[in-house]
């Protein structure tokens, strides 16, 4: 009920500040598409920008999907402070022709059954709706409490192509739907990605996100603009006889002015690292750890059968006191249509 509480409140106070007619720079306004998708990715602390080689880079990486050699799909479920918040990611990717694949995620955060007591509040003798609360004879009427949600939506639509044998390109084009209360908002951005593999072992990535800025734009009249995010990566496989052994890390490079809410910053650009692990045993089995922008250490793992990988992570919220804030639990799947006739020509 306190959790509730405290989430019925921040709507509130995000309602009004929706209020007034105005272009922003929305300071975290894309936050919730910055939670990664993916068990895997997820167990190695979001480090994945140059590991991504699967449907989850239409996410992680665009360029990433041109390793694909089948179709591939992917489902993944978390829960965030108990069962409060629900996180949810499906997408389909498929390789086209010699060179290129396509892909199609989807996104949705959502907090629902929010009560609404706006017009709950009545005058205990009249019993007739009010809304002055220091009423002596004001009295919350429960029959009259609403539930409404409040769910952020995107969407990417993904295209990745091999330039070269080492060299992979790819870009993103995003819808962005969000919902609280009776407003709402729509928007549209763009990615860019590159990976580049080194030599044999050392693979690098960029992905620049949101990168002409992308307008939100509310039913209020206000818009909302999120700046370009930069993430950068590298990779690294060690094998043995019996697995592979890959190392990998990330820099996010924002210019939102985070300052003192980043790992580093030098004036408004600001700097936050992601740390990675996996140990893959005959490439069956899959332990993983890491550290993420946000401080929390990770752990997961991960069992590839035939034509289905099962991932889970998990993470302690950072600074979180008797689990007050809860654990965060993630698994997902990805199925690959591993036949002959979907093979890519």
């Amino acid at each position: 009920m306190i959790k509730k509480a405290f989430y019925l409140i921040a709507v509130c106070l995000s309602l009004t500040s929706l209020s007034h007619t105005q272009t922003v720079i929305g300071k975290y306004a894309g936050e919730f598409m910055a939670i990664g998708v993916g068990g895997r990715s997820s167990a190695m602390g979001g480090a994945f920008t140059a590991v991504a080689n699967d449907v989850t880079a239409g996410y992680f990486n665009p360029a990433g999907l041109a390793n694909l050699q089948y179709p591939q799909i992917s489902l993944m479920h978390e829960e965030h402070f108990g069962n409060l918040v629900n996180y949810n990611y499906a997408a389909i990717a498929l390789p086209y022709g010699e060179d290129m694949s396509f892909g199609l995620s989807v996104i949705r955060l959502g907090i629902d059954g929010i009560p609404d007591t706006r017009d709950a509040l009545i005058d205990g003798v009249t019993k007739n709706v009010i809304y002055d609360i220091y009423n002596p004879n004001a009295r919350l009427d429960p029959d009259k409490i609403k539930e409404f949600n409040n769910a952020d939506w995107a969407f990417y639509l993904s295209f990745a192509k091999r330039h070269s044998d080492r060299f992979y390109y790819g870009a993103n084009v995003k819808v962005i739907r969000r919902d609280l209360g009776d407003v709402g908002a729509t928007g549209i951005g763009f990615d860019i990605g590159a990976l580049y593999n080194a030599w044999d072992k050392l693979f690098l990535g960029a992905n620049v996100q949101d990168v002409t800025t992308t307008l939100v734009a509310w039913s209020t009249g206000r818009n909302e603009l999120i700046t370009p995010t930069a993430k950068i990566g590298a990779a690294y496989g060690i094998d043995f006889s019996f697995g592979r052994l890959m190392p990998a890390v990330d820099v996010d490079v924002r210019f939102e002015n985070r300052r003192f809410a980043s790992q580093f910053n030098v004036g408004p650009v600001s700097f936050d690292a992601h740390a990675g692990l996996e140990f893959s045993y005959k490439n069956i089995l899959a332990i993983r750890g890491g550290y993420s922008d946000i401080k929390n250490v990770t752990v997961g793992a991960g069992i590839k059968l035939p034509k289905l990988n099962i991932d889970y992570s998990f993470a302690k919220f950072a600074g979180a006191k008797d689990d007050d804030l809860g654990n965060s639990h993630r698994i997902s799947l990805i199925l690959t249509l591993e036949e002959t006739r979907f093979l890519r020509k």
